[in-house]
C-alpha cells in the first residue's frame, strides 16, 4: 500500500530533526548559507537600473538588457561558485539531519562535495527534459498559435508535476546516498506515487508562510534605513541572511521528513515509472 502524506507529521518531524541537531546544523548552515548571502549583498556590484525605472517611465528595455548581459558576464562565477557550495552544503545538512551514526560536519560536508556530479547530472538531465518540452510547444505555436497556446498550458502543468515527482532526488542521494542520477530519479517518482496533491498543498501553504514572514521582515529591516544608507543595508543584509538561512534550514529538514514518511515501504525500489 502507497503511504500517504500527513503533512502534520511531516512538519513535527522536521522541526524535531532541526532541534535535536541544532548545533551542527547552525555550522553548516552558517557556512554555506548566511555568509555567502551576506557577502554577495555587501560586496557584490548591484545589477543596473534603467534611468527610466527609476523614474517610473518606460523603461527602454534594449539597453538595460544590454547593460544585465554585461554585468551577469562579470559575476556569473560568483553565483556558480555559490550555487556549488550551497548545493554541497544542502546534502551537509541532509545527513547531519538524518544519519543515524552521528557524522562530524567534516564527514557530512566530504560526502556533500561526493554528492554533487550526481546532483548535477539529474539536474541537467531534467533540464534538458523541460527545454525539449518547451521547444515543441514553440514550434507547435509557429506552425499552429491555437495549438501551441493548448500546448504551452499541458506543458506548464506537466512541468509543475515533473518537479513534484523529482522533488524527493536531493533526499534520496542524501539519505540513500543514491548515486546514480537516474536511479534517484526514478526513486524519487515512485516515493511521490499518489501523493502530488498533498505535497503540492504543503508547499504551497509552507511558501505562503515565507512569503509573510520575508515582507514583515523586510518591512521592520527597511526601518532601519532611517539610521543612514550604510547601516541600513548592513542591517538589510544580515537580517535577509539569516531569514535565507533559517528558511533554507526549514525547507532541507521538511524534504528529509517527507522523504522519511514516504519511504516505509521499499516495494517500489525497481519498479518503472508511474
Amino acid at each position: 500500500m502507497t503511504p500517504k502524506l500527513d503533512m502534520s507529521q511531516a512538519w513535527n518531524e522536521a522541526v524535531a530533526m532541526i532541534k535535536a541537531n541544532r548545533d551542527m546544523v547552525l555550522i553548516v548552515a552558517g557556512v554555506f548559507f548566511l555568509l555567502p548571502n551576506l557577502a554577495m549583498s555587501l560586496l557584490m556590484p548591484l545589477p543596473p537600473e534603467s534611468p527610466a525605472m527609476a523614474s517610473g517611465a518606460q523603461p527602454d528595455l534594449e539597453p538595460l538588457m544590454a547593460a544585465m548581459g554585461a554585468w551577469f558576464s562579470n559575476v556569473w562565477w560568483v553565483f556558480l561558485i555559490v550555487g556549488l557550495a550551497q548545493a554541497a552544503g544542502t546534502f551537509a545538512l541532509l545527513v547531519l539531519l538524518t544519519d543515524r551514526m552521528r557524522p562530524t560536519v567534516g564527514e557530512a560536508l566530504g560526502f556533500g562535495v561526493k554528492a554533487l556530479p550526481t546532483y548535477l547530472a539529474s539536474q541537467i538531465i531534467t533540464g534538458l527534459g523541460f527545454a525539449a518540452a518547451f521547444a515543441l510547444v514553440i514550434v507547435l505555436a509557429q506552425a499552429v498559435p491555437v495549438v501551441g497556446v493548448l500546448a504551452g498550458l499541458m506543458a506548464m502543468v506537466a512541468a509543475l508535476y515533473a518537479m513534484l515527482k523529482l522533488v524527493l532526488v536531493s533526499p534520496v542521494i542524501g539519505i540513500e546516498k543514491q548515486m546514480n542520477p537516474l536511479a534517484a530519479m526514478k526513486r524519487s517518482w515512485r516515493l511521490t506515487k499518489g501523493n502530488s496533491l498533498r505535497m503540492l498543498a504543503f508547499f504551497l501553504l509552507l511558501g505562503v508562510a515565507v512569503l509573510v514572514i520575508s515582507a514583515v521582515t523586510g518591512l521592520v529591516l527597511s526601518a532601519f534605513s532611517l539610521l543612514g544608507d550604510d547601516i541600513g543595508l548592513i542591517v538589510g543584509a544580515l537580517g535577509n541572511g539569516v531569514v535565507t538561512m533559517a528558511v533554507v534550514v526549514v525547507m532541507v529538514a521538511v524534504l528529509a521528513a517527507v522523504y522519511r514518511q514516504l519511504a516505509q515501504t521499499g516495494s517500489d525500489v525497481g519498479e518503472t515509472f508511474a
